[in-house]
């Protein structure tokens, strides 16, 4: 099979869709792979060592679009990559179509086979390929807490670990997942009174065991959240409905009792947000203000820590794409039913029902 590597477009995206190591492995198992220029540069990886590990760079994504069938990204596509799909193509990426018609509508309208990183599932609900950058993304969010936080950067000027004589900030995580529980682990680091809400008994037992009294823990309810949100420096968005739009937890007019200057790390971005006023932001604009609350809603949070994200993100990505490049799309969809759970669209249809109900177009429904 043919793959091809482009450079990531997305703002201040410096990820990249695959190691030279990953390219060594894809051409070992007989594939070609079109790289483009510099797109490891971001992450450290130069074209020299594409080319050793057996690579062909490109010039342009032009190039690598037109060449390849099968494209492996990081981030969702944008429009000046819409036009350069074509029918029968197979895109293996993040997605997050529940918020995003305009690239839902591009990849039906193109006939694209998407398959998305997000919503490959195993048997046991987890989210593999979800699961490295939701750990990146916790640590990061009360890492970039803790700065926009201070004063200079619009916050309340707290800082999260107090010091002796002086009360430590308080971090209300919502979501009890993956990004909560990294979350919390920084956090905690940080000498931080920390309370998470889940809406599930059995995690909430989990989450006891595993922070003991280091770690509040209570029930996602709406007196806890209004009391918790009332209480916290830090509120971090950690919901998550795989596939789906998250749910809106944090109404505007629960910014009214929220502290001045208090700010919210809405992780959940991606999916829509889990409070009504989140807007995607980005590494160059990371923060907006609502109602004196500070918003970080930056859509691509590990994209910061690129070395990092690149290796835990294609240490677990390559398995799956190299059954797509061996079996190609039919044969891996039937042989892996986790891939088959990641297929987005395909011919024109959407096939994953959350992304259909959210975007409302549960008619074009296909099956597999």
């Amino acid at each position: 099979m043919r793959i091809g590597i482009p450079k990531e477009i997305k703002t201040h995206e410096y990820r990249v869709a695959a190691t030279p190591s990953c390219v060594a492995a894809y051409v070992k198992a007989g594939h070609r792979v079109l790289v483009e220029r510099g797109a490891g540069q971001g992450a450290g990886y130069r074209d020299e060592q594409y080319l050793q590990a057996g690579a062909t760079l490109a010039d342009g994504p032009n190039e690598v679009f037109a060449d390849s069938q099968m494209m492996v990204k990081v981030k969702e596509p944008l429009p000046p990559e819409y036009p350069l799909f074509r029918s029968g193509q197979i895109l293996y990426t993040y997605l997050h179509l529940a918020a995003d018609r305009d690239a839902t509508c591009a990849l039906l309208d193109a006939g694209v086979s998407a398959v998305a990183y997000e919503t490959i599932q195993l048997e046991d609900g987890s989210l593999p390929l979800l699961i490295p950058m939701s750990e990146i993304a916790g640590r990061l969010s009360v890492q970039e807490g803790a700065k926009y936080l201070e004063k200079p950067f619009g916050g309340r000027g707290v800082l999260l670990g107090g010091v002796p004589g002086v009360a430590r900030g308080d971090v209300a995580i919502v979501g009890g997942g993956v990004v909560g529980t990294n979350a919390a682990k920084m956090a905690v680091g940080l000498g931080a009174r920390v309370t998470m809400l889940d809406t599930s008994h059995a995690r909430l037992r989990q989450l006891d065991d595993l922070f003991g009294v280091a770690v509040q823990t209570l029930l996602s309810t709406e007196a806890n959240l209004q009391r918790a949100l009332a209480q916290a420096d830090l509120v971090v968005g950690a919901v998550l409905v795989p596939g789906a739009a998250a749910p809106k937890l944090l109404k505007r007019v629960d910014l009214a009792h929220m502290k001045e200057g208090a700010l919210l790390v809405d992780v959940s971005v991606d999916q829509g947000g889990m409070a009504e006023t989140t807007r995607p932001t980005t590494h160059r604009e990371p923060t907006f203000e609502v109602d004196g609350v500070l918003h970080y809603c930056v859509a691509n949070m590990p994209g910061a820590v690129p070395r990092t994200s690149t290796q835990a993100l294609t240490g677990t990505t390559l398995s799956y794409g190299l059954q797509l490049a061996n079996l190609g799309l039919e044969q891996a969809l039937a042989a892996n039913p986790a891939l088959r759970r990641g297929l987005n669209t395909r011919d024109g249809k959407i096939t994953c029902q959350p992304v259909a109900e959210a975007l409302g177009m549960t008619a074009q429904l296909a099956e597999i």
